[in-house]
């Protein structure tokens, strides 16, 4: 994908973000130093990301529209209160990779003078959602519905998420080019702290004697393969959903047919379908959170330090110690 510009192509209500496009009929002028811009965050990680990208910049004001406790808006429906915070909003930082579903019309009814920043496009290696798994989930949740195309869980991966925070700072440069070395210095050293993270997770669970998991739902893919760790079964296909007990019956199943290690759940979702998988299967069950959601008073570590709790899981559980 190409990363010029700022703008999204909005397709309908189910909006599905690719690569950002100059705006024709809004193309921003570069922010003067006094000019306040109010930056509007899509979901609880991208507003981490946003914040630490911009923190220092005096005439910059960054703001989640999302409470911060609510997780993946997948299935998010905009309230009046959520239209007018767009229609107060000079830029919009969004996931991307259809993450964003509640998007569309509505968005440019409320501020049709908006910039709209994708944090996904240009991003590579991307995990795809097969055009047969697309039709197995819209198959075993009608009603519900997954775009075929990349999976959108970029944030929970820290390299992953060192590349949003680059392409945070690219985009930001543009909009308020007086800001770019701020922008620059603070990415750049985020991004580093990120990509340090992401090797420690690498090397720790290097020589894990076995890297079959079971998780949640599709969100922890991304870390999945930086760390080599064989995703056997997801126990929801759509998060919120619950598997029917036939469906559990196949997850056990495959647990035990392939000697899975463990079952992670996630915190923004009921424990007790992993934790009566995992009894059945005989086999440890933890937590493991996305950081896909947070306190509202979220510190600028918090990202760094929730995702190295999960390293400290993940080698328990694993048994696992760097050599």
């Amino acid at each position: 994908m190409k990363s010029g510009g700022i703008g999204l192509v909005l397709l309908g209500v189910a909006m599905v973000l690719v690569a950002p496009l100059a705006c024709s009929k809004h193309q921003p002028s570069p922010a003067s130093e006094k000019q306040t811009i109010h930056v509007l965050c899509s979901t609880f990680p991208i507003y981490l990301f946003t914040r630490a990208v911009t923190e220092g910049r005096a005439n910059v004001q960054v703001a989640a529209m999302l409470p911060a406790a609510m997780g993946c808006p997948h299935d998010y429906t905009l309230t009046p209160q959520d239209m007018r915070k767009i229609a107060d909003a000079n830029v919009f930082v969004a996931n991307g990779l259809g993450m964003e579903e509640f998007l569309g019309e509505p968005i440019k009814r409320a501020n049709d003078k908006i910039l709209l920043i994708d944090t996904s496009a240009g991003i590579g290696d991307l995990i795809q959602i097969t055009p047969e798994e697309h039709e197995e989930q819209e198959e075993a949740h009608e009603g519900h519905h997954h775009h075929a195309g990349a999976n959108p869980h970029l944030f929970a991966s820290p390299r992953m998420a060192a590349r949003i925070v680059r392409r945070i700072a690219a985009e930001f440069s543009k909009i308020d080019p007086a800001g770019q070395a701020l922008y620059t210095k603070n990415a750049e050293a985020y991004a580093a702290s990120l990509d340090k993270l992401a090797d420690d997770f690498a090397a720790a669970l290097k020589n894990a004697p076995n890297k079959r998991i079971v998780t949640e739902h599709a969100v922890f893919d991304y870390l999945a393969r930086d760390c080599r760790l064989e995703i056997v079964a997801v126990m929801e296909e759509h998060p919120g959903q619950e598997p029917s007990a036939s469906g559990m019956l196949e997850i056990v199943r495959k647990i035990k047919a392939s000697g899975t290690a463990a079952v992670f759940t996630e915190p923004q979702y009921p424990a007790k379908v992993g934790r009566t998988i995992a009894q059945e299967a005989g086999v440890p069950v933890a937590v493991l959170d996305p950081v896909a959601s947070g306190p509202e008073d979220a510190t600028p570590d918090y990202y760094e330090k929730t995702m190295r709790a999960n390293l400290a899981t993940l080698v328990e559980i694993l048994g696992s110690k760097a050599k």
